[in-house]
Parts: C-alpha cells; sequence; structure tokens
C-alpha cells in the first residue's frame, strides 16, 4: 500500500517535471505590482518562441520565492535590490549590482536587466490625521505613541522592515498583529488604523490622498526593481533571455504606478494589462472593455485548468490518505495500546497551521508545487480516516466475529468477508470527511504555486478585489457540496438494505 501511494505521488509529480524541462518558469510574490511584472515577463518570453513560459503567481513573500528559486523550480522572478541585498545576503547596506552577482555566484544565482523604477518601502498616514498630529518624518511618530500601527506580515518580519524602523527611530511602539496588504489601506480609510507601510508605487496613495512620511534618516535604501534568475538562464534560453532583456529601462515609476492603478482600482485582469504595456497599439480605447464582470471572472478562461488542479489536489492526496490512513485505522483496532499513539499522533497533524506546513514542506522537498501540496493535504486528511476506521471496526457486534470463528474462517477471511464489510459506511464517512475538508485547505497550496481555485483568493486578497475572492471562493465551495453528495450517495449505497430501513 505504502508503494501505491509513492506511486500517486510521481504520477501526480511527473507532468511537472516534464513540463519544467520544456519551460521557462517565473515566479511572482503575493502583491499587484509582482503580479504585473511575473505577467510581462511571462508573455516577452512567450513570444521569443524559443520555449512555453509559465508564471507561477503570487508564491508568497520573499523567503518562498527566493527558496523555489534556488531549488530551481522557478527560473527567474521580479525584486529588488534593496531586499537581495538585505533580506536575503543579510548585508548592512546596498552595493553595486555587480558585488550583489559576486555574493549570489556561489549559489548559481543572478541578479539584472534593471526595469527603471525605484519602489521604496515607506509609512504613511491619513492626510488629516498627520495635520492633526503635525506628522511629517518618520521621527515625529517617536512623540505619539498612542497611534495604531496596521503593517503588513512581510514588513514585520523584515530585516530592512519594521524592526531595521523601529531601532534606527527609536519609536515607542510594540510589534503589531500582521495586516495584509491588500486590506490595510481600506482599514487605514475607515479609521481603525493610523499608520500603515506602503510600497512608493502604490496607486492608492493618490486615491486615498495619504501622506508619505519622510524619511528623514535615509533608512530605506534604493530599491530597484530588477530580475532575479539562475544563472544558466541565459545559456539555456538564449533567445528567450535575449528578448527580456529588452525590458531593461522600460518602466519608469510614473508608469508602475498607472500598471498598479489598472489592476487595483480599474479591476482589469494582469495579463490584459501586461499585453497593453507591451503592445500598446493594440489596447483596448473603450472603458467599457476594461472591466471584468463577475461571471467574466467567474468562468474565465483559466477555469478549467483550475477546476483540474483543484480536483488533483484533492483526489490524489485523499487517495494517498486513504492508502496511508485505513491500515493505520486497522491497526488502531487491533492493537489497544497502539491507539491512543496512532489517533494522537495524526490528531496533532492535523493542528498544525496550513501555510506552517506547507512551508516546512518546501525544503524537505527542495521544490515548490504540487509535491509539499499533496504531501500536506494528505497528512490533514489522515485522522477522519484512520479515526473512523478504528470506529467502525472496533463497533462491529463482537457476536458476529465470534461466529465467523465458529465456522472456522480465518482471521484474514474475517477482516475481509465480515468486518470490513460492516466496517465500510463509517469508514467511507471519514473519507466524505476528509475529502470535504480538503477542498478548502487546498485552497492554501496556491501559496506555492500549486495552483487550483486558491489562486484566485490570493489574487483578490491582494487586491482586496471581492469579484475575484469570490470567483475562487464560490467553486469551491460548490465543489465541497458535490462532494459531500456523491459520498452520502457512496455512503448510502455501501450501507445495508437493513440498516438503511
Amino acid at each position: 500500500m505504502i508503494k501505491i501511494a509513492a506511486l500517486i505521488l510521481v504520477f501526480a509529480l511527473s507532468g511537472e517535471s516534464s513540463a519544467a524541462d520544456e519551460q521557462i518558469r517565473i515566479g511572482s510574490k503575493r502583491f499587484t505590482e509582482s503580479y504585473i511584472l511575473g505577467e510581462i515577463l511571462q508573455q516577452t518570453a512567450r513570444a521569443a518562441g524559443e520555449v512555453s513560459a509559465v508564471h507561477e503567481r503570487g508564491l508568497g513573500n520573499t523567503g518562498i520565492v527566493f527558496g523555489a528559486l534556488a531549488s530551481g523550480s522557478i527560473d527567474v522572478y521580479p525584486d529588488y535590490v534593496g531586499t537581495v541585498a538585505r533580506e536575503i545576503l543579510k548585508l548592512d547596506s546596498v552595493p553595486p549590482i555587480e558585488q550583489v552577482n559576486a555574493k549570489l555566484a556561489p549559489l548559481g544565482l543572478s541578479v539584472g536587466v534593471p526595469f527603471g523604477f525605484n519602489n521604496t518601502y515607506a509609512l504613511a498616514m491619513r492626510r488629516d490625521a498627520a495635520e492633526r498630529t503635525g506628522v511629517r518624518n518618520l521621527s515625529d511618530l517617536a512623540k505619539h505613541g498612542d497611534l495604531r500601527l496596521g503593517l503588513s506580515q512581510e514588513f514585520i518580519g523584515r530585516i530592512d522592515g519594521w524592526s531595521g524602523v523601529k531601532r534606527a527611530y527609536e519609536l515607542p511602539f510594540a510589534t503589531p498583529s500582521g495586516l495584509d496588504h491588500g486590506l490595510a489601506y481600506e482599514a487605514l480609510a475607515a479609521g481603525q488604523v493610523d499608520v500603515i507601510d506602503i510600497y512608493s508605487t502604490d496607486a492608492k496613495i493618490a486615491r486615498y490622498g495619504l501622506v508619505v512620511l519622510a524619511d528623514d534618516r535615509n533608512f530605506f535604501p534604493r530599491y530597484d526593481a530588477v530580475l532575479v534568475y539562475r544563472s544558466d538562464v541565459p545559456q539555456r534560453l538564449p533567445r528567450a533571455w535575449a528578448a527580456i532583456k529588452r525590458l531593461q529601462g522600460t518602466l519608469d515609476e510614473t508608469t508602475m504606478i498607472r500598471l498598479n492603478g489598472e489592476a487595483e482600482l480599474e479591476g482589469r485582469d494582469f495579463s490584459a494589462i501586461a499585453k497593453d504595456f507591451l503592445h500598446p497599439r493594440q489596447a483596448l480605447k473603450s472603458e467599457a472593455a476594461r472591466k471584468d464582470s463577475f461571471l467574466s471572472k467567474l468562468f474565465g478562461p483559466d477555469f478549467g485548468r483550475l477546476l483540474r488542479e483543484h480536483l488533483l489536489l484533492v483526489f490524489a492526496s485523499l487517495a494517498v490518505s486513504c492508502v496511508v490512513g485505513i491500515p493505520l485505522g486497522m491497526l488502531a483496532a487491533r492493537r489497544a495500546n497502539l491507539r491512543g499513539t496512532i489517533l494522537g499522533t495524526v490528531g496533532v497533524i492535523q493542528t498544525i497551521p496550513s501555510l506552517a506546513l506547507l512551508a516546512f514542506l518546501i525544503p524537505v522537498f527542495n521544490r515548490i508545487g504540487a509535491l509539499p501540496a499533496l504531501c500536506a493535504l494528505a497528512l490533514y486528511a489522515l485522522l477522519p480516516i484512520v479515526r473512523n476506521t478504528a470506529t467502525g471496526l472496533t463497533q462491529v457486534s463482537r457476536g458476529m466475529t465470534q461466529a465467523a470463528v465458529a465456522l472456522g474462517l480465518q482471521p484474514r477471511t474475517i477482516l475481509t468477508h465480515v468486518e470490513l464489510p460492516n466496517a465500510l459506511p463509517t469508514i467511507i464517512a471519514g473519507i466524505k470527511t476528509s475529502a470535504v475538508i480538503n477542498v478548502g485547505t487546498a485552497t492554501i497550496a496556491a501559496f506555492i504555486g500549486a495552483g487550483g481555485f486558491g489562486e484566485r483568493i490570493a489574487t483578490g486578497l491582494a487586491l482586496n478585489d471581492h469579484a475575484t475572492l469570490l470567483a475562487g471562493a464560490i467553486p469551491a465551495a460548490l465543489l465541497a457540496l458535490l462532494i459531500e453528495w456523491l459520498f452520502n450517495g457512496l455512503e448510502r449505497w455501501f450501507t445495508p438494505a437493513a440498516l438503511r430501513r
């Protein structure tokens, strides 16, 4: 049975591995600008005609995306020189690109192709609050310890983020709870927080009339947008790389703010924004044509792909869970001394936060994508299957098994012809519970490039776009209901007629 589980994982991974040999894989972080740059890279590389290009959208924070690049799961992603120097290389300053490349060379990585704009971190306030408190610079915050901070999770965790700002400006604030970057502007506008971290190319700065606090002690370095890539890409894919290099210097800050605004303020699709940037003469002129309806987002061209990926994640992991979990449940039913240990172990696994488990499994498998996601989902699905299998077997009538023994049946025959058939409805109920749980948990797998409807949910969170978020959440919810209905039918089918009556 363990061999069957391994074969299922290998089969699920085989398409990914074979595709990676014929593709340039582009990664992006989970915020608007990174999505747009990733789409521009994908369309540029694809137009070169050398290989197909895949964009792994919204892989998470710097650590996850850089880990994916270092492991070879992706070939290139957009980032910023300041982030590479301070967050990845842990340098105290931001040296020239040549020195950064010298530090990255032992890892087989490089940075290059500067786009032409600087997107630095900053802190911002509503104009009325800044005028009321007299806060203009970051150093002014030290006099107003009662202000409420709404900082993004990554900014809080970065060396060049909150901890460094707090130390450089001797700020009296305690570290706040993290707030998603896409939601921070609305929280600030609603008066729920007073200060948020921003990117200087955010389109919402002007829309909400925010005051960007001056970095009067020059804490933040320049964050010039560049590509971080595997050093063998220019030699391995010369035509695609030559096309990508032509992007150098094509994006200034004004243009980047406009592109971000098209996504965040107009609700345009990232791929359409990238297409119009690369082919401005073909850009749509009609404002009505630029807006997507909810139904067009729900049944967009990616619907079939996302459905296939979601189903693969759910049912491949469920198959592995059944192959592993049912024998564990049988062992727990047979060995009373092991029952507590087995059920306790699978119970503890389910208490681990899903994102934490995914982040842990990435270095274990040295890759992002389907394999760590399938492993995580299989582990999460174990508890209902193991528990219901053990419960179903222990509830089989003792008199029934004694009668089977009296008839001279062997233990294996008793198990397969008496105990398992009677326990089957309970076992199927556990599998149903695991399947429904997996549909929801599988949406988290999008954060490590495993696909599924979670891609839309992650994009909707990044943009604070409720329509895009619902376009991912509604199909996932309907899929969970459909799977529960199907398993209810199976459960009824395998329940003996006498018990059904």
